[in-house]
């Protein structure tokens, strides 16, 4: 009997979402359907299908088998696997991830009612910024087991991370090893404490300014992006998202830092007031989403600075909270 293929939705069709749906496609993950909402001005114009007609065509070239839709129906979702929500406006220069709360969040919160009403088993993934609180909003819309609704963020700032690091030592990306906590803002931590080249600590292999440097970099590398051309990234954001979605189809129990809810982990709760909160953890993602959230010891410095980006998502939420009050 052959195998059921998974279902795989991408909510936005833009530059993400268009992305994603190619990386599902050619890694044969499973079918996708993509989303997105009717241009008011062109009715006439239907670009997820047009996306997922010109994507199919690939096939052929690529020698990938998937069954891809475009659509404006939400109803087409419905026996998702997983949900992939890449809905909502980019940042602009000067802008900050945290500037998009008001637009985004009443996007998403549409977005996520619609989940709840169409695909009411499947894992969301959320990429929507500002991203932290995003997955909150989802989360609290859709009322979905906090282990089925994650974001992603880790990922991508990891790679950012590795693919400074580098640059700088002349060496494939492949062996960097490493890995980011936190908010997906200015204040992530990235930790160099646990970075290695093929096992080998960096701080054996460059002083300690070049790596606070490339640590540097990778927290402000999406602005460095939107800075240079006047949007936000996808290829990299889509990356780190299908990762992820590759970890829950195929169950690899993969250790990829996502925004997951944590309480008594690395001290959130106690950050909180008691409550949790979706931050940056390293977490094993496998056919039950988020299975577990891996733990380890910090020193001060790093507990330092995981509590000041603690504080900046529970500030996030609490702007949230305060233009959406039924999110509380």
């Amino acid at each position: 009997m052959a195998m059921r293929r998974a279902k795989i939705s991408v909510i936005g069709a833009g530059n993400i979402g268009g992305e994603c749906a190619r990386s599902i496609a050619m890694k044969e993950l499973g079918d996708v359907v993509l989303v997105d909402i009717q241009n008011k001005d062109k009715p006439e114009l239907h670009m997820p299908r047009g996306k997922a007609i010109d994507l199919a065509c690939c096939g052929p070239v690529e020698k990938f088998d998937a069954r891809i839709t475009g659509t404006f129906d939400y109803a087409d979702i419905a026996g998702s696997d997983v949900v992939i929500v890449t809905a909502g406006v980019p940042r602009k220069p000067g802008q900050s991830r945290d500037d998009l709360v008001a637009i985004n969040a009443g996007i998403v919160k549409n977005v996520a009612q619609n989940i709840k009403q169409h695909a009411p088993d499947a894992h969301v993934i959320v990429v929507s910024n500002p991203l932290d609180a995003m997955v909150y909003v989802m989360w609290k819309v859709t009322g979905f087991p906090a282990n089925r609704v994650m974001g992603q963020a880790g990922a991508l700032d990891v790679a950012r991370y590795k693919t400074f690091l580098a640059w700088e030592l002349g060496v494939s990306v492949e062996d960097i090893q490493g890995l980011l906590l936190g908010g997906h803002g200015d204040d992530m931590v990235p930790l160099p404490r646990l970075t290695s080249v093929n096992g080998i600590p960096v701080q054996d292999l460059l002083p300690a300014a070049k790596i606070q440097a490339c640590v540097d970099r990778a927290k402000v590398g999406g602005g460095e992006v939107v800075k240079l051309m006047g949007t936000s990234a996808w290829y990299a954001p889509s990356a780190g998202t299908i990762e992820m979605v590759e970890a829950i189809v195929r169950d690899k129990k993969r250790v990829i830092p996502c925004a997951a809810y944590c309480t008594k982990e690395f001290g959130v709760a106690d950050a909180n007031g008691g409550k949790g909160l979706f931050v940056g953890v390293p977490c094993v993602l496998g056919a039950n989403g988020v299975e577990r959230v891996i733990t380890f010891q910090m020193n001060a410095e790093e507990r330092k600075f995981m509590d000041e980006s603690i504080s900046h998502v529970k500030d996030l939420i609490g702007a949230t909270v305060k233009l959406f009050p039924e999110l509380a």
